[in-house]
């Protein structure tokens, strides 16, 4: 398991030296920065599958760093938030975040998250990995690539997905046309078990309408049915 390259991001060393050894102790391979400069400057020098990233960082905090790795592409993200304020939390799955924790955090629940965000396809890499036979969706003029987290537009532009988006997307496109609450869309994407909130579904459903608006941002591919859930309109075709 240490091929798996995890940097974790805190200018408190009372956090991320001990996080680190724990992470060493369960086969990961880990780093630390202080700030957002050494973190890029880690990336420049170690193929990072996973940044653990607090919010409050010296200099340029996590949002920034957040948002300028997502505009790259970027490995994996889990941001580390204060347990006061869940505006962090909604900022930075705006942001692109696969996923977030909130401080002080129990070093058990956090391994699970991450194992859970590592099973999901990461981008480039995985694209190089990629199968012979890939699964691949067509909906509305949109092409989907689970496996490689993008879809492309009816205009053949290429819009990439965060892990979270490219779940939420499959879970929906292969219960196309289905009303699917809340609890529903948690447990298919995550499990059951996996403390994600009603309020963070409302966000990706958010994000990836926008992604999928193509040329008409009034078309309704998730439509919202009233106290019940979300509906994925378009009918999919598996290709």
């Amino acid at each position: 398991m240490n091929d798996i390259h995890i940097l974790i991001v805190d200018d408190d060393p009372d956090i991320s030296a001990p996080l680190a050894t724990f992470l060493a102790d369960k086969g990961y391979a880990a780093y630390v920065a202080a700030s957002a400069e050494a973190a890029e400057d880690m990336l420049e020098k170690v193929n990072i599958d996973l940044i653990l990233l607090d919010i409050m960082l010296p200099g340029a905090d996590g949002l920034d760093l957040c948002r300028r790795l997502r505009a790259k592409g970027g490995p994996r993200i889990i941001m580390v938030t204060a347990l006061d304020d869940p505006t962090d939390t909604v900022v930075g799955l705006e942001m692109g975040a696969d996923d977030y924790v909130s401080k002080p955090f129990d070093l058990r629940a956090l391994l699970a998250r991450i194992r859970a965000v590592l099973r999901r396809p990461a981008g480039a890499e995985n694209a190089r990995r990629a199968p012979a036979v890939e699964l691949v969706m067509q909906f509305s003029g949109f092409t989907f690539y689970p496996y490689r987290r993008f879809v492309r537009s009816p205009a053949g532009l290429r819009v990439p997905l965060t892990g979270a988006e490219t779940d939420l997307l499959l879970v929906l496109c292969q219960h196309a046309r289905e009303v699917l609450s809340r609890e529903e869309l948690i447990s298919l994407t995550r499990g059951r078990d996996f403390p994600i909130s009603e309020r963070s579904i409302d966000l990706l459903v958010s994000r990836l309408r926008r992604k999928l608006a193509g040329d008409d941002p009034f078309a309704e591919t998730i439509r919202t049915v009233r106290a019940d859930g979300y509906a994925f309109e378009p009918e999919v075709r598996v290709i």
